[in-house]
């Protein structure tokens, strides 16, 4: 789904057959101003997404950035100020809150993963546990957070997780079957196999063909134990269960990548609002 496509679907979920509230007392041909106000400290995400919103309804109308994505902000800060319509204003509020305040949460939980192993050479991945037709904005909230994206969606790496080699018969199955369907369809994808024990890394390391070991739900006494056999002969990625509390244990390793869903999943919207200015 395009952008144009998810915020046209998204007002006409919201608008219905009309925003009635403000057609009953406001003029269509009334001006006016509003600006976003921060309530909640934390990473400010979304604000480009919501001056495109802004002007997807209205192209003519002004919108004065006075935050960046990625920013950190306080509580009494000004995001953006918008100069529009009153109807279109209005009309357009909700989506952009809600859309802001769900990115700069992700933004603001994934800050908080990265500066925790700030020290570490690892890199926080986000997941496919993501919202049906929100993942693009939810997986740009990581980036601005200073994580990043694992991959899109189905099309775009090769993962061959539990299912795929239980399904197959076999880690050694699993790998030459896809190899072969790769070189068949003309496919450039990199692929990614989940390990459960060090026997897999073993078995993994001894047949090849793979750019990724993606190692799951390893104590991080384990985790280090794979990453040294490793041996940066491919990449590494610890998964499973990893929180705040735990994540700087699994860095320790000096794993390549740690994927958390929670940096998405977990997150609290940031408390946004938006404010007409009389």
């Amino acid at each position: 789904m395009t952008f144009n496509q998810f915020i046209e679907q998204a007002l006409i979920e919201d608008i219905g057959n009309g925003d009635h509230s403000t057609l009953a007392c406001i003029s269509p041909t009334a001006k006016g101003s509003a600006i976003l106000k921060i309530k909640e400290a934390g990473i400010i995400a979304g604000v480009t997404v919501a001056k495109q919103l802004f002007e997807w309804v209205e192209p003519h109308c002004l919108v004065k950035i006075l935050k960046q994505d990625g920013e950190q902000v306080c509580v009494g800060d000004v995001a953006f100020e918008v100069e529009a319509s009153v109807h279109t204003i209005l009309k357009t509020e909700r989506l952009a809150l809600n859309i802001m305040q769900r990115m700069s949460g992700i933004a603001t939980l994934t800050h908080q993963y990265v500066e925790k192993i700030k020290n570490y050479p690892a890199k926080i991945l986000d997941t496919r546990k993501t919202t049906p037709n929100f993942r693009w904005f939810e997986k740009q909230a990581v980036l601005i957070g200073g994580g990043h994206n694992h991959r899109m969606g189905l099309y775009d790496m090769i993962m061959l997780k539990d299912n795929h080699i239980d399904y197959c018969g076999s880690i050694e199955n699993a790998i030459n079957q896809t190899n072969q369907y790769l070189k068949a369809n003309q496919l450039d994808l990199k692929i990614e196999i989940e390990a459960r024990s060090l026997e897999d890394v073993h078995r993994i390391m001894a047949h090849g063909g793979v750019h990724r070991i993606m190692l799951d739900n390893f104590t991080p006494a384990l985790l280090s134990d794979a990453v040294s056999i490793i041996n940066k002969k491919f990449e590494t990625e610890a998964s499973g269960g990893i929180n705040l509390d735990t994540i700087v244990d699994y860095a320790k390793s000096n794993v390549d990548y740690i994927s958390a869903g929670a940096i998405i999943h977990h997150a609290v919207s940031m408390d946004l609002s938006l404010k007409a200015v009389k």
